[in-house]
C-alpha cells in the first residue's frame, strides 16, 4: 500500500500442555517458551508498530511471590527493549541452575507456564506503554487476576460503559481497552464469589476453596456472561492468576484467529504463518477459530472449544486479504495473486489493448503478489491475441513481429524504507515523504510509453499526488494508469482500521466535488438530517443512512473526479485511475466477505451507528473520531 493506514493488532499466545522441566530437558533450554514466544512476534510484526507487549504467568508458586511477569514498551524497537528485559536473569545463570525448574520458578521473573504477546497498531489512544496490551487487572487473589490482550475495536462504548455503571462499577476510562477488561474481571470476580460462599458453607478452609476454585472454575461461564451486549469485531486472549488461558472470536468472524494444539503445546496466533514457522507444523493441522466460539485451555484438561454467541453470517475482513495480512500464508498469497488475475481484462482496455508502448509495474512492496497475477492474467490475453491471429492466416512477417512482442514488466519504483526512519521534524516531514519512493531511469521510452502501476488499494491518495505520480512524471510517460486491486473505498471503518474519519477518502472528497459541481448541496443536509435521526434509534435499529449518496453517480464518474484530485499541478500527461470492481472480490475469496468499506454493509448495527456519526462529523466540520 502506498499509504500509511493503521490496523489489526496482532495477538500471540502460548501454553504449555506438560510441566516446565519437560521443555528444559527436551529442548536444553530454559527459554524456550519465550524463544518461541519471540519468535511468533516477529513474524506478526506486519501487526503492530506502535508498540508491544508480554505477559508470563507461573503456576504453583510459593506465597510472597509474584507470579505475572508484564512488560510493555511505545518505543521503535519495541518487541527488543521488551525482551531484553524477559532475557534479564537467565544470562548469568549456572548449568545446573538453567537446568532445574524450581530453581528457574523462583529467580527467573520470565520463567513461567503460559505467554501472551501483543503488537499494538492503535486506531487512537496515543503512543504511550499505558495504551499497549496486555493489560492487567490485578488482585490479591490468585483467582481474580486477569491478564487481557485483544485485536478489537468495540462500536458501542456508550452503552458499555452504561453496563457497567448499572453494574455498580466506576469505570476510570471510556475505552473499550478498560471497558472490556473489567465487564470480563466483574464476572470472573462474580463467579469466584460465588463459588467461594458455596464452598465456605461447606466448612472447607479458606486456602483449600482457593485450590478448588483454581481448578474448578466455569471460564466458559465467565466469558458467555461477559460477551453479551459486544457489538464490534474482536479476538481476545486472556490469561487468568491460576495459568488458565482463553481465546474468543465475534459471532461475524471479523478479526482472524488460528490455533494448534498437540500434548506439548496449545499455540494461538492472528496470522496462520506464525504458527507454522515457530513450531515447524503443517498447515493443516492449523484450525480457524470459529466465529462465536472461546478456545479454553486449563491445566491437566485438553483444550476444549464451546459457543459463548450465537455464530451469524461471517464477516471476515477482506482488507485482510488485499493487504494487511503477511503474503507467506498460503491461502492469503493464492487469494492475492487471483486479485490481479482478475484486473487483467479491465487493465488490458484501460491500456487500449497496447501491450508494445504500455509498461506495467507495481508500487512495492504489497502489491507484488497481486502484480504476479496481473501479469499472468495479461500473460493469457497476449496469448489468445496470438492464437486468434494464427487463425485469422495472419502474414508470417507480422506474426514474428506478434511473437517478438511481450508483455512489458520493470520494476519502475523502488521504496526507500531507510527514508521514513529520519522523518522527525514536522516543518520538513512532506518534502521528505515525497522521496520515500524512487524510480528507476530508463525504464520507459519518454513520450512513447504509457504506464500502467498496480497498487493493493487507494485510500487517501495522497500519497499518490505527493510523491508517485510527481516522482514518476520525471520518466516523461505519455499517460499514467493507476490500478487498485481492491475496490473504491466509500465508508468507515470501525473494527480496527483507522479509517473513520470520511473526509480523509478520495473517493468521498470526489463524490462531494461532484456533487458541488452539479448545485445539489441540498441532498448533503438531508442526509445529514437523515443520519442524526437514525443514531437516536435503539442500536440495533440504527441504518447506514449515508449509502444514498454513492447512487447519485457512477464508478466511471468517480473514478474521473478521482484522477483529477491526485493529479499534482504542472502534470501535462493524462492520469487515470482504475479499481476493483466489488463483485471480484467474492470470485477471489467467497469465505471472507467483510466489505463494509467498499459496499456500506456492516458486519454489526454498530458499524451502521459508526457510518453515520462519521457523516454528522464531516457535515459539522468535527474531526473527532466516529466511535
Amino acid at each position: 500500500m502506498s499509504e500509511s493506514i493503521k490496523h489489526e493488532c496482532g495477538v500471540a499466545l502460548i501454553k504449555f500442555n506438560k510441566e516446565p522441566q519437560y521443555y528444559i530437558d527436551t529442548y536444553h533450554t530454559p527459554t524456550y517458551g519465550l524463544d518461541k514466544l519471540y519468535l511468533m512476534m516477529e513474524k506478526q510484526r506486519n501487526r503492530g508498530q506502535d508498540g508491544a507487549g508480554i505477559a508470563v504467568v507461573k503456576t504453583d508458586i510459593e506465597f510472597g511471590q509474584d507470579f505475572v511477569f508484564r512488560e510493555r514498551s511505545a518505543n521503535a524497537n519495541a518487541l527488543q527493549s521488551i525482551f531484553k528485559k524477559a532475557y534479564k536473569d537467565f544470562g548469568s545463570l549456572k548449568s545446573s541452575q538453567s537446568n532445574d525448574a524450581n530453581y528457574l520458578k523462583k529467580n527467573c521473573e520470565a520463567f513461567g507456564n503460559v505467554f501472551l504477546g501483543h503488537l499494538r497498531y492503535g486506531t487512537h489512544g496515543g503512543l504511550s506503554e499505558k495504551v499497549c496490551h496486555p493489560f492487567y487487572r490485578k488482585s490479591n487473589w490468585i483467582t481474580r487476576n486477569l491478564v487481557l490482550a485483544g485485536n478489537f475495536n468495540m462500536t458501542n462504548v456508550d452503552e458499555l460503559m452504561k453496563h457497567l455503571v448499572e453494574l455498580g462499577q466506576h469505570p476510570r476510562q471510556k475505552a473499550d481497552t478498560v471497558l472490556v477488561l473489567e465487564k470480563i474481571g466483574h464476572f470472573l470476580d462474580n463467579e469466584v464469589q460465588l463459588m467461594f460462599n458455596n464452598l465456605k458453607a461447606e466448612n472447607i478452609p479458606n486456602n483449600e476453596i482457593t485450590k478448588i476454585i483454581a481448578r474448578d472454575i466455569d471460564l466458559e461461564k465467565v466469558l458467555r456472561r461477559a460477551v453479551k451486549g459486544f457489538d464490534g469485531g474482536y479476538v481476545m486472549t486472556g490469561i487468568t492468576g491460576p495459568g488458565d488461558a482463553f481465546v474468543f472470536r465475534d459471532p461475524n468472524g471479523i478479526r482472524p484467529a488460528y490455533y494448534y494444539c498437540d500434548d506439548e503445546v496449545t499455540v494461538v496466533a492472528s496470522e496462520r504463518p506464525a504458527i507454522q514457522t515457530a513450531f515447524n507444523v503443517d498447515y493443516s493441522k492449523i484450525i480457524e477459530l470459529p466465529p462465536a466460539h472461546a478456545l479454553i485451555m486449563k491445566d491437566g484438561k485438553v483444550p476444549f472449544l464451546c459457543e459463548l454467541q450465537t455464530p451469524k453470517e461471517k464477516k471476515s475482513c477482506s482488507f485482510e486479504r488485499i493487504y494487511f495480512a503477511r503474503g507467506t500464508d498460503a491461502d492469503i498469497y493464492k487469494e492475492r495473486k487471483e486479485l490481479g488475475k482478475l484486473l487483467a481484462p479491465i487493465v488490458y482496455k484501460a491500456v487500449n489493448q497496447d501491450f508494445s508502448n504500455t509498461v506495467f509495474s507495481y508500487i512495492p512492496n504489497t502489491s507484488e503478489t497481486a502484480f504476479i497475477g496481473l501479469v499472468k492474467g495479461l500473460e493469457k490475453i497476449y496469448r489468445e491475441q496470438i492464437v486468434e491471429s494464427i487463425k485469422n492466416n495472419l502474414n508470417s512477417n507480422d506474426l514474428q513481429l506478434l511473437l517478438e512482442d511481450k508483455v512489458r514488466v520493470e520494476k519502475v519504483i523502488v521504496k526507500d524504507a531507510k527514508l521514513r526512519t529520519f522523518i522527525t521534524d514536522d516543518s520538513n516531514r512532506n518534502s521528505l515523504v515525497s522521496h520515500v519512493y524512487d524510480i528507476t531511469y530508463g525504464s520507459i521510452r519518454p513520450y512513447v510509453d504509457q504506464l500502467c502501476i498496480l497498487d493493493d488499494s487507494i485510500v487517501r491518495g495522497t500519497t499518490l499526488k505527493n510523491s508517485i505520480i510527481s516522482i514518476l512524471a520525471k520518466l516523461k510517460p505519455k499517460k499514467i494508469i493507476v490500478v487498485s486491486s481492491a475496490p473504491q473505498i466509500r465508508y468507515p471503518d470501525c473494527y480496527g482500521i483507522d479509517m473513520s474519519r470520511l473526509g480523509d477518502f478520495l473517493i468521498f472528497k470526489s463524490l462531494i466535488e461532484l456533487i458541488k459541481r452539479d448545485q445539489k448541496e441540498h441532498l448533503l443536509k438531508e442526509v445529514y438530517e437523515l443520519c442524526k435521526a437514525e443514531n437516536q434509534k435503539p442500536l440495533e435499529e440504527i441504518e447506514n443512512k449515508m449509502i444514498s449518496l454513492f447512487s447519485l453517480y457512477s464508478i466511471e464518474d468517480l473514478n474521473k473526479k478521482a484522477a483529477e484530485l491526485v493529479t499534482p499541478e504542472g502534470i501535462d500527461f493524462e492520469v487515470e485511475l482504475v479499481f476493483q470492481p466489488i463483485e471480484n472480490l467474492e470470485l477471489a475469496f467467497p469465505d471472507h466477505s467483510g466489505k463494509w468499506y467498499f459496499d456500506g454493509i456492516y458486519a454489526t448495527k454498530g458499524g451502521n451507528k459508526v457510518a453515520n456519526q462519521s457523516f454528522i462529523n464531516f457535515f459539522e466540520g468535527n474531526n473527532a473520531r466516529a466511535y
